[in-house]
């Protein structure tokens, strides 16, 4: 009875939950972000300088007069967008030099791995740093900055996981069987590993919105007056004795995004291994 009562009595676990809840309200407001604003994000003396949160001004104003509150709910919306454009092409073209890497021959596995290893060896953001320096400060500029950066983490993920299947029986059954690498890849190995992928991507989409957050930070990323998170910590920096909630709650917002995203790659991860789920 007490087996049958677990199986019927199904619940979601906390952390999936405080996850997706998250990151729902997160989603939400970057969606809504145009209808909910109270007031142009980039209108100037909307409210007095540097004037602390209230009923009207629910998260203070800036230096400029702009309520932080419509520029945090704004900034969402360009954060999650290159997070999600940069996690989407990286992964696209790591995934293909991954895939390449594995079934396309020695030689050019050979030469692939030396040069995912030696990108690899350098960290995501100095990469970042360097090409944004290189292609100059931008919105569009620096979602490829980030995208190109996350290439070596997921190639070296598609490498990885398409060796492990390349090593399984049906693969050489199908290699028998007269099945080119090309329809190989495509029609048996994606379908194995797409799973997997989608969980490293989830979780590489907190570390591009941070990457993303950091770039503006320096100014080499989304550039004023747009409403991006790193962009507005920027600009409060000078004030944070005397206004802090410029940088509180934009601050909170990278967190909980963050957190959110964390929370639901890391369930998924153990959704997806099957030698994590507890046998009942």
């Amino acid at each position: 009875m007490e087996t049958k009562r677990k199986r019927l009595g199904w619940r979601v676990p906390w952390n999936v939950a405080l996850g997706l809840g998250l990151a729902g309200i997160v989603l939400a407001a970057a969606l809504l972000s145009a209808w909910i604003a109270p007031f142009d994000p980039t209108r100037m003396a909307v409210g007095p300088r540097l004037a602390g949160p209230s009923a009207k001004f629910l998260f203070g104003t800036d230096e400029f007069g702009r309520d932080l509150f419509s520029r945090v709910l704004t900034g969402a919306r360009l954060s999650l967008g290159i997070g999600f454009c940069a996690v989407v092409s990286g992964l696209a073209v790591g995934g293909l030099v991954g895939l390449v890497a594995a079934f396309a021959g020695r030689l050019a596995e050979a030469v692939l791995l030396r040069v995912i290893d030696v990108l690899y060896s350098f960290p995501d953001t100095l990469i970042a740093l360097a090409l944004v320096a290189f292609l100059g400060p931008g919105i569009v500029n620096a979602t490829i900055a980030i995208a190109i950066s996350l290439v070596p983490f997921y190639a070296r993920v598609a490498y990885g996981l398409a060796a492990a299947e390349r090593a399984k029986p049906y693969i050489e059954a199908a290699r028998l069987a007269g099945i080119n690498s090309g329809r190989l890849v495509r029609v048996h190995v994606m379908p194995n590993i797409g799973q997997s992928l989608i969980v490293m991507a989830t979780l590489g989409f907190s570390s591009a919105i941070l990457s993303a957050a950091g770039l503006s930070f320096l100014g080499l990323g989304v550039q004023p007056p747009s409403p991006e998170w790193g962009a507005i910590l920027a600009s409060g920096r000078n004030y944070i004795t005397k206004a802090p909630w410029i940088l509180i709650f934009p601050g909170l917002a990278i967190c909980l995004t963050v957190l959110s995203f964390n929370l639901i790659g890391d369930s998924l991860r153990d959704l997806a291994d099957p030698r994590r789920k507890r046998t009942s």
